[in-house]
């Protein structure tokens, strides 16, 4: 299970050495729950990623009887299965006005992976961002 966002940052504060943080972020990735083979389908692929890169959406009630946005994501690589992972801590389990209005380049650049990623890797985190915020919007004006 994928621990918290705070608790990830946590760690990452903790982790001062670049070869110790991208063995954190595949760590992260083996902590995703196991992604059903039935989703990986085109329609579930994330397109601008390099690497294949599968998300499913679900909506759920919160606490509040508004709906939440949970998520389950995979890759065939593994760091960014790791960068999944943070992704999926990030927005997972979230009501849509929240995904939409959080940002995750302020998180990369907290824990410092933004100027580390290769541009194919920073595309493919774009992508998946942006796919996740646009399902938070049609939530919004589905609302």
């Amino acid at each position: 299970m994928i621990p918290p966002l705070s608790e990830i940052l946590d760690n990452f504060d903790f982790l001062e050495d670049w070869d110790d943080r991208y063995r954190y972020v595949i760590e992260l990735g083996r902590m995703l729950p196991e992604f059903p083979e039935a989703e990986r389908t085109d329609e579930n692929k994330v397109r601008g990623c390099a690497s294949q890169v599968w998300l499913t959406r679900s909506l759920e009630d919160g606490a509040d009887g508004k709906p939440v946005l949970v998520y389950q994501g995979d890759s065939d690589a593994h760091i960014v299965k790791g960068l999944v992972a943070i992704v999926l801590a990030t927005y997972s389990g979230r009501p849509a006005e929240e995904i939409v209005e959080t940002d995750i380049d302020e998180i990369f650049a907290r824990i410092g992976l933004k100027e580390h990623l290769s541009p194919q890797r920073a595309n493919g985190l774009k992508s998946m961002v942006e796919r996740i915020r646009g399902d938070a919007r049609a939530v919004q004006a589905a609302a």
